[in-house]
């Protein structure tokens, strides 16, 4: 954190670094934080793609196509991934009853343990960062991201 925050200052008379890759660059260490505490809590024959499936709002109960939009990778890539989550017992592909041509993720126990351990990790990163950073100015933080993306 002290790295992006000093990068940010715009010393030796450079342009400070734009609003888009200092929010890259917490994106960045967020899906690595994320993978490291899932690694940690156990789950570590999943890679950092992997995890990346079960970023918000998670892919249980979803299509394959609307994780691939979510998480902008190719459909294919997705169904790669899903398929190698499936043979490692995180999920389950079922027909989509609404469709049969189509696919719907459910998780198994393990799958919803190993997103239980993403969102942990999600929260000990939030809670290191708002006390970097204090908790008004966290706050603020919170509140302009979501004025700006229209969350």
């Amino acid at each position: 954190m002290e790295s992006v925050l000093s990068m940010s200052s715009g010393s030796n008379n450079q342009a400070p670094i734009q609003i888009g890759a200092l929010l890259r660059l917490a994106l960045d260490d967020v899906r690595r934080r994320i993978h490291d505490g899932v690694a940690a809590a156990g789950f570590d024959d999943v890679r950092p793609a992997h995890t990346t499936l079960f970023r918000w709002p998670g892919p249980d109960g979803r299509r394959p196509t609307e994780i691939a939009a979510d998480v902008q990778i190719s459909k294919q890539r997705v169904n790669d991934l899903l398929r190698d989550l499936e043979q490692l017992s995180y999920l389950r592909l079922d027909r989509d009853p609404s469709d049969n041509r189509a696919r719907i993720v459910r998780l198994t126990r393990r799958g919803k343990r190993l997103h239980q351990a993403a969102i942990a990790a999600h929260t000990e990163l939030e809670d290191e960062w708002r006390q970097a950073v204090g908790p008004a100015a966290y706050a603020q933080l919170r509140h302009a991201l979501a004025e700006i993306t229209g969350a």
